[in-house]
């Protein structure tokens, strides 16, 4: 029997029992099954089996997904479970599971209280005022025109008024032209392709009330920019790789590359940057990647007639396997800035406040479902642990001094609490820790939703 021929035989056998049994299965049952079929659609894309193999059975896990809703409910519709696609989170998403012409709504949220340990860990005071924030409300906005046309957005509303330190972003928008899986086309505010977070952001799908810190610093999230690229996948292979304007060099201190972003809104254009990532997932459970940026900064400034190039190349390799309710994360990343000595005479800066000639670091996390030991519902309980190290001043020109507080470590451990998968509360004890002893401590409440 061929590849395509069992799995059709697969789906049927699995959908017979919820449109003909006299006896109406479990809501759990049904749930199991429709997760096998999803489970054996990953396996049969990680081998490189035909597309139209792979897109008959997509189809058919939506059927049997709509028909045990329609038992479930007795008629009433509900949404089939959000799973993410094409290098996005479930949400950021949706647009790519439209089997029809229109739009598609949906979004996340976060609140994060925060509360500071009154001494640094050389026991002066810390300074630090606790801080209950709205930090962020999105809406996803997408629309399918056709089979091979669609637009995908996100909008972000920051710290819940614009009025009050907070404001309004478009974080991406975009449209795609993609008629086979291997090859397609993305162009408008896109989202750079490097490390986890970046991509994958909503904060029921990563560990920790706060972002990693190597995610932050490292790899400025959230990043996006200007430009146009491709996507594609083949077999367990995805890659997308993107022409985007540079950063600007302008904004670059000892904390990073981060105040270097232009985020879509009139970037300056002197200086366009390359951007990419590769991951393989040809083993169930396990992807494991790279990714990369590369490009002059300087946007045409000049110092003393001498223009900056100011290249930033940044690259990261990244692994994550899971396999029950097992969770273990791992990513390196390295960024490397030219002509920092011209970067930091046009920026003014002195001393200890120099731009770093390399930025790097690393984290480490892991994770398990203790639900997953004994199901009962859709709850999931995840302690998790993450340790990190980074430093955003690796080396500085002559006539400047290193700052020891860039040199950092971070460890979080924290408890996950989701009663089903699109809602988290997440309580965590950060411990930080740098060269000049100056770190402080927090304790942090998250509450995070999708749709």
């Amino acid at each position: 029997m061929s590849t395509r021929s069992a799995v059709l035989a697969l789906t049927l056998a699995a959908a017979l029992p919820a449109v003909a049994a006299p006896d109406e299965p479990s809501l759990e049952e049904l749930r199991r099954t429709v997760a096998t079929l999803q489970e054996e659609l990953t396996r049969l894309k990680a081998t490189g089996a035909a597309e139209p193999c792979t897109a008959e059975l997509e189809r058919r896990i939506d059927l049997l997904a709509a028909e045990i809703e329609k038992l479930r409910t007795g008629g009433a519709t509900e949404e089939t479970p959000l799973v993410g696609e094409k290098g996005l989170a479930p949400a950021a998403a949706k647009v790519y599971r439209r089997r029809t012409p229109g739009v598609s709504i949906g979004g996340y949220g976060e609140a994060l209280y925060a509360n500071f340990a009154q001494l640094r860990e050389d026991d002066a005071p810390s300074g630090r005022t606790d801080q209950f924030d709205f930090v962020r409300l999105i809406t996803y906005l997408g629309y399918k025109f056709s089979d091979s046309i669609l637009l995908n957005s996100e909008i972000e509303f920051e710290h819940a008024s614009t009025g009050k330190g907070g404001e309004a972003s478009v974080e991406f928008a975009y449209l795609e032209f993609q008629s086979r899986r291997e090859l397609g086309l993305r162009a408008g505010l896109l989202l750079v392709p490097v490390g986890f977070i970046n991509e994958l952001h909503e904060p029921p799908i990563f560990h920790g009330a706060r972002r990693p810190e190597v995610e932050t610093a490292i790899i400025p999230t959230t990043w996006r920019e200007n430009g146009a690229g491709i996507i594609g996948e083949a077999g367990p292979f995805a890659w997308r790789a993107y022409v985007v304007a540079g950063l600007s060099s302008a904004g670059f201190s000892a904390e990073g590359i981060r105040g270097g972003r232009q985020s879509g809104a009139r970037s300056k254009a002197e200086d366009f940057a390359l951007t990419g990532r590769l991951d393989w997932t040809g083993v169930s459970g396990l992807l494991l990647g790279g990714s990369f940026y590369t490009g002059n900064s300087g946007q045409g400034a000049t110092v003393d007639d001498t223009e900056i190039g100011g290249r930033v190349t940044l690259f990261d390799v990244h692994g994550q396997w899971e396999h029950r309710g097992l969770q273990v994360r791992g990513l390196w990343a390295r960024s490397t800035i030219a002509d920092t000595a011209l970067v930091n005479q046009r920026n003014g800066l002195t001393g200890t406040r120099s731009v770093g000639e390399a930025q790097t670091g690393y984290y480490l996390e892991a994770a398990y479902d203790i639900m997953s030991l004994a199901p009962k519902g859709r709850w999931s309980i995840v302690p998790y642990l993450r340790y990190e190290w980074l430093d955003t001043q690796v080396g500085v020109p002559p006539g400047y001094e290193e700052d020891p507080a860039m040199d950092r470590q971070v460890l979080t451990a924290g408890l996950g609490i989701k009663p089903i998968p699109q809602v988290v509360v997440k309580l965590d004890f950060q411990h930080f820790t740098n060269e000049a002893r100056t770190g402080v401590d927090q304790f942090n409440i998250a509450l995070g939703f999708l749709f």
